[in-house]
């Protein structure tokens, strides 16, 4: 008599949020279901992230504002490059995770995948550079050198692309490499719809000399992390690129009178962006502050 067959169980993978360098799972407790978009199968289940959460991403992106603006450009860019090489190295588990987010084939995906660690290469190149461009020696009526360079802004909230193509992972790349390539700290509400492949890219900064709480990566309904982030004063810039509620809470105008009510510099929403485009320096210049020393000349 044969012995029976043993049957293998699949280990399906365990989503968490990504705050402080660490993987918690929302306070709350609660999950929601994650489908694929073209057949609607079940994924896996993401952590429905709360305004508690929300609050202790940015408690952590603050502690972490002060070592990574005074990083080295050099240093920044060296770290956005090791990310690049995590991401290149998980490449077909990517290129899954797109596919199913976006309802593509995996042939479709896999470029955006590459042009994701494409776009990690060259914001890691302009880390030591946009002093370059947004900095100047200014020409003063006086006995003075006036010199003009720019410092990051702080803590920026950004709520991460939910449309265009290839949003969920090159779409969120190209709205967080930017922030942090200029010493930013930034905490991002992910697309409720596409969570899985940006909390996946939080593996790939854990592994990539990021320092905890420069980046943080919240999944659940933007209308519970959106308002908070927008509210909140410990938060200096808000990048609403990817809002598309038109009315309630997490609507681009609900956000934008909250955000005035601390002065938050503004980035407004981007509604069917093709992020495959190549990219220019309007977001690397758009979370900067400009500091103008003035110093009396032959002294």
């Amino acid at each position: 008599m044969s012995e029976p067959t043993a049957v293998r169980l699949d280990v399906y993978k365990t989503y968490k949020l990504y705050v402080g360098g660490k993987f918690p799972r929302s306070e709350s407790g609660r999950v929601y279901e994650v489908t694929d978009r073209k057949t609607g199968e079940w994924l896996a289940n993401a952590p429905h992230g709360t305004r508690k959460d929300t609050r202790d991403a940015v408690a952590a992106a603050r502690k972490a504002v002060g070592g990574w603006s005074g990083a080295t450009a050099y240093n920044r860019g060296q770290i956005l490059y090791r990310a690049a090489e995590m991401l290149q190295g998980r490449r077909e588990q990517y290129t899954a995770e797109v596919a199913a987010a976006e309802g593509l084939s995996a042939k479709k995906a896999a470029p955006l995948v590459d042009a994701a660690v494409d776009r990690l290469v060259w914001y890691a190149g302009w880390t030591d550079k946009v002093a370059q461009i947004a900095g100047a020696a200014n020409p003063v009526a006086g006995p003075y050198f006036n010199l003009s360079t720019p410092e990051p802004t702080g803590v920026v909230g950004i709520v991460a692309p939910q449309d265009g193509t290839g949003f969920s992972l090159l779409g969120l790349v190209s709205v967080v490499a930017p922030v942090i390539a200029t010493g930013n700290t930034a905490v991002v509400a992910l697309a409720p719809g596409a969570p899985l492949p940006g909390l996946s890219f939080g593996e790939v900064l854990a592994t990539s000399d990021l320092p905890g709480g420069v980046v943080n990566l919240l999944s659940g309904e933007t209308a519970d992390i959106a308002p908070t982030l927008a509210s909140h004063a410990d938060v200096n810039a808000l990048d609403l690129t990817g809002v598309v509620d038109e009315e309630g809470p997490a609507s681009a105008k609900a956000l934008e009178t909250a955000a005035a009510e601390t002065l938050k510099r503004l980035r407004h929403p981007e509604p069917g962006t093709d992020w495959t485009a190549a990219p220019g320096t309007d977001r690397l210049l758009g979370f900067i502050e400009t500091k103008t020393v003035w110093h009396p000349m032959g002294i």
